[in-house]
């Protein structure tokens, strides 16, 4: 009996281990079972989304006030559309407000910069961010440098006086 007891207790034990993993998987991942009724939607066009991803963050001053939820390709302009979902405690943006595709470290994750803008009116939730700024996209940096250099012709040495 109480052999069966142990076992019992270690099996709870292990089915606690495994559903404490199980939480922390979701929470790291960005999935969450929790409504998003306390967020409000905006909109940002970008010419060039290179690697930014949907459940990437978006933040202002380095601080977290939402998460991108979709990113698909405008059929009018030709431009990629980003879906933000921002957090309801942050609804005094203003219309002007810049959205910047910025990298965490040098080679890190894509997220979205909110620079703050000086208008009156603020933005609502169907509202569009029009003053974007592109992901910057380390190959075409170095191709641009590249081509520059190879362009250029090596200056001939000039005979001393």
């Amino acid at each position: 009996m109480q052999n069966r007891t142990l076992e019992i207790g270690v099996g709870l034990f292990l089915l606690a281990g495994i559903l404490a993993l199980l939480l922390l998987a979701l929470r790291v991942s960005g999935l969450s079972a929790s409504p998003s009724s306390d967020t409000y939607k905006v909109y940002a066009y970008f010419d060039n989304i290179a690697g930014l991803t949907v459940r990437a963050k978006v933040t202002m001053a380095g601080v977290t006030i939402g998460k991108v939820t979709a990113i698909d390709l405008d059929r009018d302009s030709y431009t990629g559309r980003v879906t933000l979902q921002l957090n309801k405690n942050v609804d005094n943006l203003p219309t002007d407000s810049t959205a910047s595709i910025l990298t965490a470290g040098l080679l890190g994750e894509k997220y979205i910069g909110i620079s703050v803008g000086g208008e009156d009116a603020v933005l609502k939730d169907g509202s569009t961010i029009h003053d974007t700024q592109s992901a910057l996209v380390l190959e075409d940096l170095i191709g641009k440098f590249l081509l520059n250099s190879v362009g250029k012709e090596p200056k001939e040495a000039q005979p001393a006086n």
